[in-house]
């Protein structure tokens, strides 16, 4: 009994002792960590600009004043190739660098306080090729010659052309000029030029040279142009000299393969004229022309197929087209079956659909449909974009119809909640969409069960543009690389659709003319 009392009276001590202890003042809550050093940057990232820039940009820290950035080629940061010091205001920070070079970058912290600066944060970026070539001005690249421009008095040595191997010395006086003409060049020849400082590579462009006539006719603003199509033979080019030939109205029926082209693609000539392809137009290219529409005289259509045939090829390249009241390129005669029509490096303008689509295969085919490189502004403003319907002899006989749209800008196009910009009903298609900025619009890419529905969605930028990617409709990008970053056009209402935003540059989205 003694033994259970003694172990009752223990536990009451413990007791009484662990309450009291507990009542006993506590240290202080820790409300600032003891440090001697500042904290390193946070978040340090390397972007390449323009070829041989490296931007910096990190966390803000309000307890730093400044930040010490180092540039090496080596990893041990035992020669320091470049260096600066950086206030928060400056970020994000550039600068400008050798060529193709890997650079390993570190960034410390310097105290506003008075404490030891921070340690290093580190990362690498490479640089791309040297690039002070400046971008080619109309009239510089001609059929057999070429004038190439860069930076004044830069230090450089020799161009290098290919094909070729075409070498040109650089004179005192080519680099005090800032350029050089380059003669003997082949005519529509696409060459790579580089900009050589011995053996430093400074600057990477290619061209295309001009038309070299060759076997081509020569037409002018004096010749009769629709007497010209009309005597040309199967397979001939009319070349057509710069000028006004507008006061020549009306519909040329291309009935034989031919190729139709401005002498030079930096001064195209002015035509009022619309195209109708019947059979024996086996091949068509339409390259470097300035055509407009005209309602009073029923010039409704750029290019229509109005004849039965089977047709390999419609090319329609570096052209501005603009002024039209119905479709860009249709075909309602059944029967009409195109391989490939391919669309590259043009401005559309105002094209109306008044009465029709703007690329509107109805009873006739195309198996094949390739539109890049390219702006369309105000074009289908109330109806659809592409459509390709089941109608023709081609539908349900194992063909497959193929659709790219591909690096193109898009303004206030197809702009109605219920308009579209793949209305396709042909029953099997493939479709790829990608690199396009589509802008300013309400319109959807389809509400049809028979558009691809793995259609192939890439990098595309949604501005002002909501019900691509509204998963309410049949067929929306669903993608992780869609982006809806606003593009920052210079001047949208006159045409002018130069990109400021740099993500979308960097990233090679939409029509490449706008990126430069």
């Amino acid at each position: 009994m003694k033994t259970k009392y003694l172990f009752k009276s223990m536990l009451t001590i413990i007791f009484f002792t662990i309450t009291f202890s507990g009542c006993e003042d506590v240290d202080e809550l820790i409300d600032e960590l003891q440090i001697n050093r500042e904290f390193a940057p946070v978040d340090l990232r390397a972007i390449i600009r323009n070829q041989t820039i490296i931007e910096l940009n990190w966390n803000l820290n309000d307890n730093i004043s400044s930040y010490l950035v180092e540039f090496s080629e080596d990893q041990d940061f035992s020669t320091i190739t470049a260096s600066a010091d950086v206030t928060g205001n400056q970020l994000p920070f550039q600068t400008q660098l050798n060529g193709e070079t890997l650079y390993y970058i570190r960034v410390k912290g310097i105290s506003a306080r008075g404490l030891d600066d921070s340690i290093y944060v580190f990362t690498s970026a490479t640089t791309l090729t040297e690039q002070i070539f400046l971008p080619i001005q109309p009239g510089d690249i001609l059929a057999t010659e070429a004038t190439l421009r860069w930076v004044a008095n830069s230090t450089v040595s020799q161009i290098i052309l290919t094909p070729g191997d075409i070498v040109y010395n650089i004179t005192p006086q080519n680099i005090s000029d800032g350029f050089a003409t380059i003669t003997g060049l082949t005519g529509e020849t696409e060459y790579t030029a580089q900009l050589l400082n011995n053996t430093a590579i400074r600057g990477l462009t290619t061209f295309t040279t001009g038309i070299d006539i060759g076997d081509g006719t020569l037409v002018t603003p004096e010749d009769d142009i629709f007497q010209m199509i009309a005597d040309a033979e199967p397979g001939a080019t009319l070349v057509l000299d710069a000028g006004d030939y507008t006061s020549q109205i009306g519909t040329a029926t291309l009935n034989k393969s031919i190729t139709i082209r401005g002498l030079y693609s930096f001064d195209k000539p002015l035509l009022k004229i619309s195209f109708a392809i019947v059979g024996g137009a086996t091949d068509v290219e339409l390259i470097d022309l300035d055509l407009t529409g005209d309602t009073p005289t029923d010039l409704t259509d750029v290019v229509r197929y109005t004849g039965a045939g089977n047709f390999n090829s419609l090319l329609i390249s570096g052209c501005n087209i603009h002024d039209y009241n119905r479709s860009f390129i249709a075909g309602n005669v059944s029967s009409a079956i195109v391989n490939t029509v391919t669309v590259e490096n043009c401005i559309v303008t105002n094209i109306l659909t008044s009465g029709g689509d703007f690329i509107d295969f109805r009873n006739s085919d195309v198996l094949n449909l390739h539109v890049n490189t390219s702006t369309f502004n105000n074009c289908s403003p109330q109806r659809d974009f592409l459509r390709i319907d089941g109608a023709g002899v081609s539908n349900g006989t194992g063909q497959i119809c193929n659709i790219l749209l591909e690096n193109c800008t898009l303004y206030s196009t197809s702009i109605g909640t219920s308009r579209r910009i793949l209305y396709v009903r042909f029953n099997t298609n493939s479709i790829t969409v990608r690199n396009n900025i589509f802008a300013e619009t309400e319109g959807i890419y389809s509400n049809q069960s028979t558009t691809d529905p793995n259609t192939t969605f890439i990098n595309n930028n949604y501005f002002n543009a909501p019900r691509y990617q509204d998963s309410t409709v049949t067929l929306f990008d669903s993608s992780v690389s869609a982006t809806n970053l606003d593009p920052g056009f210079a001047n949208a209402t006159t045409g002018d659709f130069t990109l400021s935003n740099q993500t979308l540059i960097d990233n090679n989205i939409g029509d490449p003319r706008w990126r430069q």
